[in-house]
């Protein structure tokens, strides 16, 4: 939805453009080409920052107007690093954000970025470089598909339109865009993923949202949709319950991508909750705050970004995305409470709550997967319950699995990108929660750990397979704004799994 500035890798020498922003440390360290401008300017910049007490803390900006003997340059923006060699990964990008809102608080149609940090904490120069065009890519997005503006014939239209063009001034401009590939290919991802959150639900049902993966196929993958009658066919019967109250059919979308060498690799399994909007059914949820609920497709959203992602940068591992699109709504054909369901697994469900149904979706998806595709793993990302964010607030999303090592490997990939995971517990007395006496399992536990009990209910339907579930629903809508994330649909959960697929799939299959 969002026109990004197309962003360019030049020399450290290359002209600049009338907007600079670079990089200042600790007390207004500034590196080589800084100190040059400063020095040609009769220290503008640094004069200007010690009239305004500025010293360079991390994340601060300091814009100096008119400094002069720059030739085209009318305004230099100072980016405090702090201790550049304490930064990591993640920091960086953060500052490219910060830069980007900086460049975007002023209507201009081009800037320059010096990337020469006085400090870089052994961060090479082309990754650092990468990093933070990254963030600055991330950072410019908005929402604003519905928007209806009229522009008075007075206004200058061009510069409405903002940014075009940010130049990435680096020591080594061809190797900064090599690296900086990947990350382009992440932040389209994300932002794939952002636009899927952030649409109504009367314009994105389960019908187009799937229209909308079929899309990809433009990337390399393929793409398979199953539609209602198909799902009959699957004996998909908790999925189907959850879609039967609303008059928009259920589809399932299936996104497959092989980049190992051996495409006989066991693939690296994500399934996404796709509720296009979640009333609550029967169950009906508090009118308050009920908009919010056309968010309820994050997991989806997220699975189909990644996949857009690694499709893009044509990564080196066979992963499968699969995600289950449905709306659920009260009618006189919906499911109630009392009602009992079979799953694809052939096991029966009594459903005592009609709004504890993503898992219902998701537990469909995993026995079909688990069937077809024999996967390595299974990772499902879903905005599953309330409960988390009663015990985790909006930072940190829950993760619960039955395998330490994938635990452990996906809050490494957590603490790399900033997405933020705490591992929440798996305990056979929440199993123990969740039997009944009419079914073989019901829906929902009682009042306590309701997560923990979502989570417990879903490992009921996977066998031995390595499995994670990220609860999202606090980070991946209404998340907390960020210096690279504007917008109330996050695009959660891309960053982290395409960073968790690199580091532990791809290397071991080159």
């Amino acid at each position: 939805m969002t026109t990004r500035p197309e962003i360019v890798f030049e020399p450290l020498s290359a002209d600049l453009e009338p907007t600079v922003v670079v990089l200042a440390g600790d007390d207004i360290a500034l590196a080589s080409r800084a100190r040059e401008l400063d020095q040609k300017s009769g220290g503008a910049l640094t004069k200007a920052a010690e009239a305004a007490q500025y010293k360079g803390r991390k994340k601060s900006t300091l814009e100096v107007l008119a400094p002069p003997r720059l030739g085209g340059v009318n305004r230099a923006i100072l980016l405090g690093t702090g201790k550049g060699s304490d930064l990591k990964e993640n920091d960086w990008v953060l500052l490219g954000g910060t830069a980007a809102a900086a460049i975007g608080a002023r209507k201009v149609k081009s800037a320059s970025f010096i990337v020469e940090a006085p400090e870089s904490g052994g961060t090479k120069p082309a990754e650092l470089a990468a990093l933070l065009a990254f963030g600055a890519n991330l950072r410019h997005y908005e929402f604003s598909k519905y928007l209806t503006k009229t522009a008075k014939p007075e206004d200058d239209a061009s510069e409405a339109d903002g940014l075009k063009k940010l130049v990435i001034h680096c020591a080594d401009p061809d190797k900064a865009r090599n690296v900086y590939g990947r990350y382009a290919a992440v932040a389209n991802g994300t932002m794939t993923a952002r636009d899927l959150v952030n649409e109504p639900a009367n314009a994105l049902g389960p019908v187009e949202f799937a229209d909308r993966v079929k899309e990809l196929e433009s990337t390399g993958l393929e793409v398979e949709i199953l539609d209602e009658a198909q799902l009959a066919d699957l004996k998909m019967g908790s999925l189907l319950a959850v879609a039967q109250g609303s008059v928009r059919p259920a589809r399932v979308a299936i996104m497959q991508w092989h980049g190992a060498k051996s495409k006989r690799a066991k693939p690296i399994m994500l399934v996404g909750k796709g509720v296009v909007f979640d009333t609550g059914g029967i169950s009906i949820k508090p009118a308050a705050g009920m908009e919010d609920m056309k968010g309820d497709m994050g997991g989806a959203a997220a699975v189909v970004g990644t996949m857009q992602a690694l499709a893009e940068r044509k990564a080196n591992a066979n992963v499968i995305g699969i995600i289950g699109l449905v709306e659920n709504m009260p009618s006189g054909t919906a499911i109630r409470p009392g009602d009992i369901v079979r799953a694809h697994s052939g096991q029966t469900v009594e459903i005592l709550n009609t709004d504890a149904e993503g898992r219902l979706v998701l537990v469909d998806l995993i026995s079909y997967v688990q069937e077809r595709f024999k996967p390595r793993l299974i990772i499902d990302l879903a905005t599953l319950t309330g409960a988390i964010m009663v015990a985790l607030g909006k930072e940190y999303a829950g993760l619960f699995a039955n395998d330490d090592k994938l635990a452990a490997d996906l809050l490494d990939a957590s603490n790399a990108t900033g997405e933020k995971l705490w591992r929440m517990p798996l305990d056979k007395g929440y199993d123990k929660m969740l039997e009944s006496k009419n079914a073989d399992i019901k829906n929902i536990g009682g009042r306590w750990a309701g997560s923990c009990t979502a989570a417990a209910f879903i490992k009921y339907f996977v066998k031995d397979t390595p499995w994670a579930h990220l609860d999202i629903a606090g980070t991946a809508m209404d998340a907390p704004k960020s210096e690279i994330s504007p917008s109330w649909g996050a695009g959660w959960g891309v960053r982290l799994l395409d960073r968790y697929i690199s580091d532990n799939h791809e290397k071991a299959e080159k």
